[in-house]
């Protein structure tokens, strides 16, 4: 039998679940509240001779996954029962069938299921529950209900072809006493026809949209009657349940992993780190609806959907549209001529609302910050605790070595097809919380997922959920895809010198060069919270060398370490403040060390290069030679200088830079490399709130940016959204000249009352990154 497919209806709009019925083809559709009229009783008579003449009104077909169009001939309306004479000796309703009138879910946003659930933020009036939980329902019966002669109970299905054995298709009793961890009802109150029911559901059920059907019938074994509710229910993961393995037990975690529908992404470099807040809005309207979609467009089994590693892997590659028409198409080249700057988004909710509305063509376009707070919005949706990562200096490992690998050739020059990985000024991804039941003990928690599409896994791009304890100890060889997020934030960078015959010797192995400053928003406000500890031992203790040792014997080069090298000079890059400014000229200061008590002379060979944030390099534009005497025990600072001339009609998207710098000591013919990447800052938008903020009162904002640079910007543009304050949407500037100022007035009406942030971006070819953000409280009128 053709199974049936589920829909969520919007805040206009019901979803149907037919009942059980005879083999048929199945028609899923969504009702419009406005055009639902009472049907007569001679229609309703006239339907059941003849359906296919006398069909119900119904808005359009719509099927979730694909435009197949499936039809099913709705069930028989039972004959409404005549009532018996009153006459003192039978009562009006003996002899009447049991059947069902009605299903009220009490899914009202207010009401008690959903309070109690913690899925009161989500807009509509869907009951959206979380598993492990108990939650009402109130049926009106055709009679009053007889435990003695009567029998009950509830079936929900999900999916497209429910199953009892798969746990898709659930069949629940009625019984005296609720257990934990089995689906069960009990009558609570019972009122004339009316009774209410408390549900249980196990902490493991399978999460996604049911149709809950009622089945009525009496002990003396006649036909039962199936009664399918209007309304759907929408199970979660819940972070609340200790039986849930997504619990987290810290209150304060939950109403930031969970509950909190705005964020911090953290990007830059791990001396100039810059943050941006990002609008999750897990709970916007539609938003549930395009995560559920996300689910059914991978096509992962529903069955598989109770457990969270499973979900998390699956998200991790929907998320993206490399291989499966995800989400997001990455797109790291400059040119977004045909879709939306990645640097534009500051939010998920247009991305999500674009694919679902779309049926899942995939939205231009994305990176690494982009799909993590995409990906942040979908976990949280579905219950996951998640939060949005930055790795400052993350490493690419290529070819599973957990080495990052920098070769030179007999002058000690770049090659540079050779050198395929590469080092990231960041990396953005997520931590999401979860036990491991699939991993030894101790390794629950935290776990890194990564939608960015880097490298395959299993030939699918996606990476995790991988134990971050493992990751810190370099059990690499627990899955999933600890390898390559292990080398991501602890690997080595090996410096290799090709041989007059060709063959390669390890020359320099720079053991901090990677995994600085992991970031990610602090609970309860918004500063940022550095979770380096947790990655990572801290650098150069033993524990520290003993997990790079571990997982570098699971590599493809296990025998590459060996006794390090006698060091006495070294050589650093630091940056002064905030670091240098777009426009002006980049400045930094090369800290050589001489720790002998005799005189070292080299000559360092810098180069500067154009980046991609990703550590991809684009083209020198600067290199010189710089000899360098030192005296015994001196510290040599020496000034480093690029000129605006040089970079300004060369950068990429991030305004990122790479230095780097190679020597020997001719004493003692010590290797001295260092690379060093760093970003011109970008100016901030100012937002500044103007009048009172009330809901349904109409209020400003101004927003000023100033441009940095002495030449005109062309084509600027300005995104401006807020949760709960303006609707996201885009204002046309045009051209902006040097130097110069321009200022604008956002009116807006507030719609909800609390602590809300106004986001602002600027997009323009010549100038990104450039975005500001206003904290908002908003009262009750």
């Amino acid at each position: 039998m053709p199974g049936e497919r589920l829909t969520l209806r919007s805040t206009s709009e019901i979803g149907r679940f037919p009942g059980a019925a005879p083999p048929t083809r199945v028609q899923v559709t969504i009702h419009n509240e406005n055009e639902k009229q009472e049907e007569g009783g001679c229609r309703r008579w006239f339907r059941k001779i003849c359906p296919c003449c006398c069909k119900r009104k119904n808005s359009t077909s719509y099927d979730v996954t694909d435009k197949v169009e499936l039809t099913k001939v709705p069930a028989p309306t039972p004959e409404p029962t005549k009532p018996k004479p009153e006459n003192g000796e039978r009562k009006e309703t003996e002899g009447v069938e049991l059947s069902v009138c009605s299903v009220d879910l009490l899914s009202s946003g207010l009401g008690q299921n959903r309070v109690e659930h913690h899925t009161d933020q989500f807009h509509g009036d869907e009951l959206i529950i979380r598993r492990g939980q108990t939650f009402q329902i109130e049926i009106e019966l055709s009679r009053p209900f007889s435990a003695e002669t009567d029998k009950m109970h509830l079936e929900l299905k999900t999916g497209f072809l429910p199953k009892v054995s798969k746990g898709t298709h659930v069949i629940i009793p009625l019984v005296e006493h609720l257990e934990d961890e089995r689906w069960e009802a009990k009558i609570t109150e019972q009122n004339g026809t009316k009774i209410k029911l408390s549900v249980n559901s196990p902490a493991n059920a399978v999460i996604g949209l049911y149709g809950l059907s009622v089945i009525t019938g009496s002990l003396k074994d006649e036909a039962p009657t199936t009664h399918s509710s209007s309304k759907n229910i929408v199970m979660l993961f819940n972070p609340w349940c200790e039986e849930d393995t997504v619990f987290m037990d810290d209150d304060d975690q939950r109403k930031e992993y969970v509950l909190n529908d705005t964020g911090r992404i953290y990007y830059g470099t791990e001396k100039q780190i810059g943050a941006r807040t990002w609008n999750f809005g897990q709970f916007h309207e539609g938003i549930l609806e395009a995560c559920l979609f996300v689910l059914e467009k991978s096509d992962m089994p529903p069955s598989g959907r109770g457990d969270p590693v499973n979900v998390v892997r699956v998200i991790s590659a929907m998320i993206n549209a490399q291989d499966d028409y995800g989400v997001l198409v990455g797109n790291w080249s400059g040119n977004y001529s045909d879709g939306v700057s990645p640097a534009a988004w500051s939010s998920s909710v247009e991305i999500l609302r674009k694919y679902h509305s779309s049926e899942g063509i995939p939205v231009s376009y994305g990176q690494c910050w982009v799909f993590s707070g995409v990906t942040t919005t979908v976990l949280r949706c579905l219950g996951i605790p998640a939060r949005s990562v930055t790795n400052f200096q993350s490493a690419h490992d290529t070819d599973v070595s957990l080495t990052t690998d920098v070769y030179f050739d007999e002058n000690l020059q770049p090659i540079d097809h050779l050198n395929s990985d590469s080092v990231w000024n960041f990396h953005v991804w997520n931590d999401c919380w979860m036990a491991r039941p699939d991993l030894p003990p101790g390794h629950g928690g935290w776990q890194a997922v990564d939608s960015t599409p880097q490298e395959t896994s299993q030939g699918i791009f996606c990476c995790g959920p991988a134990s971050v304890s493992a990751i810190r100890s370099g059990q690499v060889y627990l899955k999933h895809d600890t390898p390559f997020v292990f080398a991501e934030v602890n690997s080595d960078k090996i410096y290799w010198q090709r041989n007059l015959d060709g063959t390669f010797s390890q020359i320099y192995s720079e053991k901090k060069a990677v995994g600085h400053c992991i970031s990610t928003k602090a609970v309860g406000s918004d500063e940022r919270d550095d979770i380096t500890q947790l990655y990572k031992h801290p650098e150069d203790s033993e524990e520290e060398r003993i997990a790079v040792e571990t997982a570098s014997r699971y590599g493809s080069k296990p025998d590459v370490y060996s006794a390090p090298a006698a060091e006495d000079v070294q050589v650093e890059v630091k940056i002064d403040g905030e670091g240098p400014r777009m426009g002006s000229d980049a400045k930094l200061s090369i800290v050589m060390k001489n720790l002998s008590s005799k005189a070292r002379r080299a000559t360092l060979h810098s180069q500067v290069a154009v980046m991609h944030y990703t550590g991809v390099l684009k083209n020198a534009i600067k290199k010189d030679q710089i000899p360098v005497e030192l005296l015994p025990n001196e510290e040599k600072t020496i000034e480093w200088v690029l000129p605006y001339q040089q970079y300004q009609n060369q950068l990429m998207d991030q305004a990122a830079l790479m230095l780097t710098l190679c020597g020997r000591v001719s004493e003692t013919k010590q290797v001295l490399a260092n690379q060093t990447s760093f970003r011109l800052r970008t100016p901030d938008l100012k937002i500044l709130p103007l009048g009172d903020a009330v809901v349904g009162k109409e209020m400003s904002a101004k927003i000023t940016f100033t441009n940095p640079l002495p030449r005109m910007l062309k084509d600027v543009v300005f995104r401006v959204e807020g949760l709960g304050l303006q609707k996201g949407h885009e204002v046309v500037v045009g051209d902006v000249g040097g130097h110069s100022t321009v200022t604008l007035t956002e009116h807006f009406i507030p719609s909800q009352p609390g602590p809300r942030k106004l986001v602002a971006s600027l997009d323009c070819k010549q100038l990104t990154q450039v975005h500001g953000v206003a904290d908002i409280t908003v009262l009750e009128q």
